[in-house]
């Protein structure tokens, strides 16, 4: 018998994911896909104009999936957005405001780095239409900047939050890790400490992962020993709770009413176009189709269209929405309904995943208070033990 529901007029929020691959330098942690300006050619310069065409290009390639759906929020990443014009802007800008219709007040994140901070440039963003930045700063430690191959300084950072205030920004983010390399439980609730003297609305506040691909595991630098990481997340998140930044996501916290909606999309399991290179989509159409998008990565690629290479279309199939599902919503520590499952996935419940979470309450990993009530909750043990919890869900 199958699974299927009836096809629903309801369909999921939908964002935009701009991707912008370029940075003046390739940090040693960084796994996106982002490419040193300096290696393009052009005099130094980047190809805005054919970077905008082709951008535009792919989003009209895209259009006939969404159907005039309103766009909720969008997000402009990279690589370092910042480093483009702002002319380049207010013509993207311009055009996604003709070509896709919009909710009000839609929220608009542009990541940003301290060194590519510049007040006049980031009034003329916020004029564009840009309503909320990302600022990258990561660490205020000089010794622990350059291990990290960042390309600001402690002075710059602080600045940076003061030059955005000043161009009209009242809704920021600060991205700070820790678990850095050498880095001491006191070093790290320094850099927290200072992050929330700055007063930004949320923080991005995340331990240092090394990933294939990376200078950093090619040469992985000494990192702090498990107590270390221990004491410093239970200190940190104590530290932000204290000064009413509330955890809301395994690696988010924020101010009243300043959660991210963008990234709450993404985790609710909403749909998103992505476009530019290596851009990623999830795409939901009235038949209950759902399908991922992935651009290709790099920017040569991307600007040339080459044939076969602009994107690939993957539809999520039905024994593979469970564990999808799932890692998206408890990445939230939100309660949640689990027939929002039947409203994001077009199916009903599945036996697999009810079976999953009976596992996952007799191991303490969910709330059988919210389980009694048909809803979903993370125990403190089961956010600790995140991935043993969706290790239950693979099909």
């Amino acid at each position: 018998m199958s699974t299927s529901l009836p096809a629903s007029p309801s369909l999921p929020p939908l964002s935009l994911y701009i991707h912008l691959p370029w940075c003046v330098k390739k940090c040693p942690y960084c796994d996106f896909n982002s490419h040193q300006a300096d290696r393009f050619g052009n005099d130094g310069k980047l190809p805005e104009e054919a970077y905008l065409q082709q951008l535009l290009a792919d989003l009209e390639a895209d259009l006939p999936y969404v159907a005039g759906r309103p766009i909720e929020t969008a997000f402009i990443g990279g690589g370092t957005p910042s480093l483009m014009s702002e002319d380049f802007y207010y013509r993207l800008m311009d055009a996604l405001r003709d070509k896709l219709t919009w909710v009000d007040n839609a929220e608009i994140t542009m990541e940003a780095n301290p060194g590519t901070f510049e007040q006049e440039k980031f009034r003329h963003f916020r004029q564009a239409g840009i309503n909320r930045l990302s600022i990258g700063i990561q660490s205020f430690q000089p010794k622990l900047l350059k291990t990290l191959g960042r390309i600001h300084n402690r002075e710059e950072a602080i600045h940076a939050v003061d030059k955005s205030r000043m161009a009209g920004f009242d809704n920021i983010n600060l991205d700070l890790m820790h678990g850095l390399p050498d880095q001491s439980l006191d070093m790290a609730m320094e850099d927290l400490s200072l992050a929330i003297d700055l007063d930004p609305e949320h923080l991005s506040w995340y331990q240092l992962t090394i990933e294939p691909n990376t200078e950093f595991y090619r040469r992985p630098p000494s990192l702090p020993e498990d107590n270390t990481l221990w004491g410093i997340q239970d200190k940190g998140q104590e530290l932000l709770a204290t000064n009413g930044y509330r955890q809301y996501e395994v690696s988010a916290n924020a101010k009243a009413q300043h959660q991210a909606a963008h990234n709450l999309n993404y985790w609710r399991f909403g749909d998103y176009l992505g476009i530019g290179a290596g851009a990623h989509g999830k795409i939901t159409l009235q038949d209950g189709q759902i399908f991922r998008t992935r651009k290709t990565r790099h920017p040569n690629h991307y600007l040339n269209n080459i044939a076969q290479a602009l994107i690939t279309k993957d539809e999520i199939a039905n024994e593979d929405l469970p564990l999808e599902f799932m890692m998206n919503r408890l990445r939230l520590f939100e309660t949640f309904d689990l027939h929002e499952y039947e409203q994001y996935c077009y199916q009903k419940v599945p036996k697999s995943l009810i079976d999953a979470c009976v596992i996952a309450l007799n191991r303490g990993l969910l709330d059988a208070t919210a389980w009694q009530k048909q809803r979903i909750q993370t125990t403190e043990k089961g956010k600790l033990f995140l991935n043993e919890l969706l290790e239950l869900f693979l099909p």
